[in-house]
Parts: C-alpha cells; sequence; structure tokens
C-alpha cells in the first residue's frame, strides 16, 4: 500500500513538473519585459516599431506598389467600396505620426540612415499620389471619407513643412492644393468631420490657395461650442465616451488654430485656450495606462489601436507637459504600451500589414467603416520621436507613469479638475 501511496505521488510530482517550468518561464518572460531599459534603449525600440508599421506604405507608395500589395480587409470581408478609399487613408494615417520623426536632421547615426531612407520614399511617394500618370494616384474625388484622410495628410504638411512640403516640386503642390479643393463638393458628419473640413481649408489659406471661409468658421465655431470641461469634447451635440478626443478633437482642432493664427484669422487666446484643452486631455490619457501596459479597449474605432495617445504624444512633442508628468514617466508609459501592441507579430499579417482588430485579428471589432488603410493611425502615439535623441525625455532616468504608482501604494498628485 505504501509503495502504490508513493507510486501514486511521483506520477503527481510528474504532472506538476511542466505546468511548474511554465509558470517559471512565464514568470521570467514578464520579469524580461518589465526590465528597466535606458531612454537610449526605448528610442531603439520606438523606431524599430514605427518602421515595422509605417514601412510597407511608404515603401510601397514610392514603388508605385501600394494598389498592387496592400490588402483590403473590411468587416464584411467584402473590398468593394473600400478599394476607392483605404489608400488615402493609409498614406494620410501613417505620414501624420511619422512626419515629426522626419522632421529632424540628417546625421550618421543607424537611426539617421533610416530616417532619411524613409524620408527620401516619403517624398517619392507624395509625388505619385498625385500624378495622374501613377498607378497609386489617390482618391480625392469619390465619397466623402478622403475628407478624413486628407486632413491627416494635411496635418503631417503642418508637422513637417520643411521636409515633406517645401521639397515637393511646385506642380505637386498645386495638385495638392487641387485636390483638397476637390473635396468641397461633398460633406461628412455633423461631428468631428468639421475638423477635418477646417484642416483642410486652413491649409489651402496656408499653402497660398483661395480657402472657403464660411467653412473655416463653421469649423472653428462649433468645436468650441461642443466644448464640454475638463479637457474633452462632444462629438457633435451627443457626448461619445471613447478615444475621439485624442484620435481627432483636440490635436487636430489646436493645429487648425495655430495655422490659421499665423495668417491671422485666429486669436493668440483661442489657441491657448485649445492648447490648454489638449494638455489636460493628455492627463487622462497618461491615466490610462495601466501598471502593466495595456489600456481599455472601448468605444468607437477601437482598431485604431495606439492612436488613443495622440493628445498626449502631442503635449510631449511640444514640451508642454504639466509638471507632474514628467517625459520620463510618459516615454516609459508609451513604451509599455508600443511593446505590448506591436513587438509581436498578433497584428500584422504574413507581410507585414496591420490586421483588422484591437490587440489581434479581430475583425468583429472593426467598425463599418474600418478598412486596411484606417488602421494606419496608429503612428500618432510615436510623435515623440520628433525631439532628438539628447532631448530629456529620452535622456532623463526611467520613472514609473501615474497608474503604476498609484498601484504601488505610492505618492500621488493631486488630481485637479479645471476649466478653459
Amino acid at each position: 500500500m505504501k509503495r502504490f501511496n508513493y507510486l501514486i505521488l511521483l506520477l503527481i510530482a510528474a504532472m506538476l513538473l511542466p505546468a511548474s517550468s511554465m509558470q517559471a518561464k512565464s514568470k521570467k518572460e514578464k520579469s524580461a519585459k518589465e526590465q528597466v531599459t535606458t531612454g537610449a534603449q526605448d528610442r531603439e525600440t520606438w523606431v524599430k516599431l514605427l518602421w515595422k508599421i509605417s514601412y510597407p506604405v511608404i515603401h510601397n507608395l514610392a514603388e508605385n506598389t501600394l494598389r498592387q500589395n496592400m490588402p483590403i480587409e473590411s468587416p464584411s470581408g467584402n473590398p468593394k467600396g473600400y478599394d476607392e478609399i483605404t489608400h488615402l487613408e493609409a498614406v494620410g494615417r501613417t505620414l501624420a505620426g511619422v512626419a515629426p520623426w522626419l522632421a529632424l536632421p540628417d546625421d550618421d547615426t543607424e537611426e539617421g540612415k533610416l530616417r532619411k531612407q524613409m524620408r527620401e520614399e516619403v517624398l517619392k511617394g507624395l509625388k505619385n499620389a498625385v500624378d495622374p500618370n501613377s498607378p497609386d494616384r489617390l482618391n480625392f474625388t469619390k465619397q466623402p471619407q478622403p475628407i478624413v484622410d486628407a486632413a491627416y495628410l494635411v496635418h503631417a504638411f503642418l508637422r513637417a513643412p520643411k521636409a515633406l512640403w517645401e521639397p515637393l516640386d511646385d506642380t505637386t503642390k498645386q495638385r495638392y492644393i487641387e485636390s483638397l479643393k476637390a473635396l468641397r463638393n461633398r460633406t461628412g458628419a455633423y461631428n468631428n468631420w468639421l475638423i477635418f473640413t477646417g484642416l483642410n481649408e486652413s491649409f489651402i489659406n496656408w499653402a497660398g490657395g483661395e480657402c472657403d471661409p464660411f467653412r473655416l468658421k463653421i469649423a472653428k465655431n462649433k468645436i468650441r461650442e461642443w466644448y464640454v470641461g475638463d479637457g474633452w469634447y462632444s462629438d457633435g451635440p451627443k457626448f461619445s465616451m471613447d478615444y475621439y478626443n485624442s484620435y481627432v478633437l483636440n490635436p487636430m482642432y489646436v493645429a487648425m488654430l495655430e495655422t490659421l493664427a499665423a495668417k491671422k484669422r485666429a486669436g493668440q487666446k483661442e489657441v491657448d485656450e485649445a492648447m490648454n484643452r489638449m494638455i489636460r486631455h493628455a492627463e487622462y490619457c497618461e491615466r490610462i495606462i495601466g501598471p502593466d501596459g495595456t489600456y481599455p479597449a472601448f468605444g468607437r474605432s477601437v482598431t485604431y489601436r495606439t492612436a488613443a495617445f495622440q493628445s498626449l504624444a502631442d503635449v510631449a512633442l511640444r514640451e508642454k507637459l504639466p509638471a507632474h508628468v514628467t517625459p520620463a514617466q510618459v516615454r516609459c508609459a508609451l513604451t509599455a504600451v508600443h511593446r505590448n501592441m506591436y513587438e509581436g507579430n498578433q497584428n500584422f499579417d504574413e507581410n507585414g500589414w496591420l490586421v483588422l482588430g484591437f490587440n489581434g485579428h479581430q475583425p468583429e471589432a472593426a467598425d463599418g467603416y474600418t478598412s486596411t488603410g484606417s488602421l494606419y493611425m496608429a503612428t500618432l502615439s510615436f510623435l515623440p520621436l520628433g525631439l532628438p535623441a539628447d532631448n530629456k525625455f529620452w535622456t532623463d532616468a526611467p520613472a514609473d507613469w501615474t497608474t503604476k504608482k498609484a498601484w504601488k501604494g505610492e505618492k500621488l498628485p493631486k488630481d485637479y479638475k479645471v476649466e478653459y
């Protein structure tokens, strides 16, 4: 009987051994993932991941193979209709995120060589995008959706004018201005879409074209009217609890007002007011990042992934973070998010294109207006790469972010409600 019990115990131990080994391996992997890294290592990770996301779009547009090689995935599985709009989505949204990085000067570092290569390919692709003879000429004339994605492209030009706009030849520049004017025969939804119209018109004005002052006035006044307080705008007459305050409302409203102010069509007081609201919203963005670098998947358009942090990334790029939100804690928080999302291949297909989903291939999570090109708004969380490598955002010692400190029981700053 004793021998039988001994054999049973041995069997149980043998069965538990693989589980224990797996648990140990899991703990080891978790520990490796949570290891403290320097700012230089974080920057290297960001560059690698931004390249991973954006290169298929940028390289294929430069080679006139974007339509040929980019898949068109939609929630229904039917590409019809999306094939007219998804390519401009991919280009505009990708460039809006990579633009600040491309604006940095050339250098002889490995990063600098990558940046120069990407900038050269972007400029080549931008010419193709409006060339009537190019197979990758982008659509600005069919469907309302190009109103949206022209605005993301415009935002890229405004974020890096010397790198992306000024080097273009006069013919290409004029083609872009005419493409933006062609959008005026359509309208979109009565919500954040007004900002897209406003940003497009403000850019036409900035670039020397003739803008539509009525469209500008409506956009400027209605967005201001829809402010509900504490850094949040209502998305139209009704408030929506989602990430659109970061996807669109705060960053694009600030960009629109800044562009108008440069041409004396908006006052500095309006710009400052909108900026302070975005700074406040950035605080919320930082606080939703959990201790493990995850964040909640809720609301419309969760497939835009890390675009949820555009407000935070934009404020960090501008070096306007409030005193109690340090650059290092933002860097570390966003590094954790980026690694969770993009270090693995769960969000990419076998050819490196983003797939529909939040964290993995989850087409059921996509809204009806979403297709492959829509997903490239993910680049918007990488805006601080526009800060040089010797900026304190990258050189300061690692720091815990707010929620990580909170769950450790550490001292926290007071969270004051503010009105602007």
